[in-house]
């Protein structure tokens, strides 16, 4: 496969990925601060910001952290790159490169998607509601793997899209989990109040993921409980450990194309070892931000790994 092929597709895996995880960012954030107090608001808004590294490009254009500035700025502003608008026009731009490798529907299924955001505004997303709005961004991400599945040859250009998407999502789970996990601690005459539950529901919700908790666990959700569930559980489609056995599955056939024992994949495998075989207790002990922390790190470097494997331009 070319380099310039493979890079489109990589990075069009990313970028939808991530308008996704950021729309699942703000909408937490936003039913947070429906029952928080203002300063607590501001804080929630601000942990968006945090966990998608954009907070000194966001100060850079605006001086307050209130709701319509952070929406404005993560959901319709082209010139941030973690935005949803540039996630979509970026997905879109490597989807026309890509037009003789990409199925007809998903090259429908993209454009249609950047033509109805780019007909949005913030005073049309409050008029009609935000939470819907940030539905209607993780319904179309949910499109678009769904007729890549369903459409896609299971060749090279597959896997390198898979690649992006689960990436993307192992980085934003470990950046949500450190940010919110310190920021959700409660003070001890806080801990067990309906503002807690809410919190701690509402990050869980931000990942699908509290019916899942519900069914695992059966108890109170325990802030230790949702750090399981989202790090070790594989059968948790979003955390890093399900995330790390299908980059896994990825490399395993591109291993077999290329019949070459490239650097990425060692560094894959042996984060997947970590996740496969850790446990709480040991994580814990070292230190949950300081864990996290060395995920993303290492997340970051497998990326760059990647490029440089495979001779990608990104």
């Amino acid at each position: 496969m070319l380099s310039r092929t493979a890079d489109n597709l990589y990075w069009l895996g990313r970028y939808f990925e991530r308008a996704e995880n950021t729309a699942r960012m703000l909408d937490v954030a936003h039913r947070s601060a429906l029952i928080s107090r203002k300063d607590v608001a501001a804080a929630d808004w601000g942990s968006v910001l945090a966990i998608s590294g954009t907070a000194q490009g966001f100060a850079a254009r605006h001086g307050r952290t209130d709701a319509r500035a952070v929406i404005t700025y993560m959901a319709f502003d082209a010139d941030n790159h973690s935005g949803i608008a540039a996630c979509l026009r970026r997905a879109r731009e490597n989807g026309r490169a890509l037009r003789g490798s990409i199925t007809s529907e998903m090259w429908e299924c993209l454009n249609e998607t950047w033509l109805t955001m780019q007909s949005k505004t913030y005073e049309d997303v409050i008029a009609s509601g935000v939470s819907p709005f940030f539905d209607w961004v993780k319904e179309r991400s949910h499109l678009f793997r769904g007729v890549t599945f369903g459409t896609m040859l299971r060749d090279d250009c597959y896997n390198f899209l898979r690649l992006g998407t689960f990436l993307e999502r192992a980085d934003n789970t470990a950046r949500l989990l450190d940010v919110k996990y310190h920021m959700l601690l409660p003070r001890p005459d806080a801990v067990g109040g309906v503002v807690d539950f809410y919190q701690w529901a509402a990050l869980l919700r931000s990942v699908s993921a509290l019916r899942a908790y519900k069914r695992l666990f059966r108890e109170a959700i325990l802030p230790r409980r949702v750090a399981e569930l989202l790090i070790l559980r594989e059968d948790m489609p979003r955390s890093l450990r399900a995330s790390f056995r299908e980059i896994d599955v990825l490399f395993g056939e591109l291993r077999q194309r290329y019949h070459t024992d490239y650097e990425c994949f060692r560094l894959a495998g042996e984060i997947y070892a970590k996740l496969r075989y850790g446990r709480m207790e040991e994580i814990f002990e070292v230190g949950l931000h300081e864990f996290l922390t060395d995920f993303i790190r290492r997340t970051g470097v497998l990326g760059k790994q990647i490029s440089d494997d495979f001779q990608l331009a990104a």
